[in-house]
């Protein structure tokens, strides 16, 4: 087992997955609006899988998405951290950067906020040489959180894990290397 990697920011701690996150994480995916840009809403089955998974995964590797939750206020409002896709694409192989919050705390900062910190371990820590981001075209609020924490727009893919023909197939690629990192340090 990795040595499991926590961090905080200014107003928020990223940490391990604890059984109290389920519930709250599957309400999140059950809502439209926070999946607007998902095939589907979870059920509470399919959310406490994949809660599980990027349990797991953090285990492994000792980095994943984090739980977030807002110092002293809120317990869990979703999650931000770093993931290896699964799905072959066509920048493979590649670490990401992704987030999802609950639409309550949309609209504060806390997305690029904890994505800030999610990149300072990715490039001081664990040294990756680059970071990726990528979401449907149509994604205006996780595509500002991509260019607000330094991003780069690298052009348009499909998304090979979702269905011909789906509006949801096209996606845009965002890049950020180690060496752009360091010069905004």
């Amino acid at each position: 087992m990795a040595e499991l990697l926590e961090f905080e920011t200014e107003r928020l701690r990223l940490r391990q997955w604890e059984e109290s996150d389920f519930e709250p994480f599957a309400d999140l995916n059950a809502d439209p609006q926070v999946m607007e840009f998902f095939p589907e809403l979870l059920s509470r089955q399919a959310s406490n899988e994949i809660a599980e998974k990027i349990r797991s995964l953090i285990k492994q590797r000792g980095w994943g998405f984090w739980a977030v939750e807002v110092k002293g206020s809120e317990p869990f409002i979703g999650f931000c951290g770093l993931h290896v896709p699964s799905a072959t694409l066509p920048f493979s192989p590649c670490v990401e950067i992704g987030w999802r919050l609950s639409a309550a705390h949309w609209g504060k900062g806390y997305a690029s906020e904890a994505a800030r910190g999610a990149l300072d371990v990715a490039f001081e820590q664990l040294r990756l040489p680059e970071i990726v981001s990528f979401t449907t075209v149509g994604n205006q609020r996780s595509r500002r959180v991509m260019e607000r924490v330094g991003m780069k727009y690298s052009g348009e893919f499909e998304h090979p894990g979702l269905p011909e023909g789906s509006p949801l197939r096209p996606h845009v690629l965002y890049r950020l290397q180690r060496e752009q990192w360091d010069e905004k340090a």
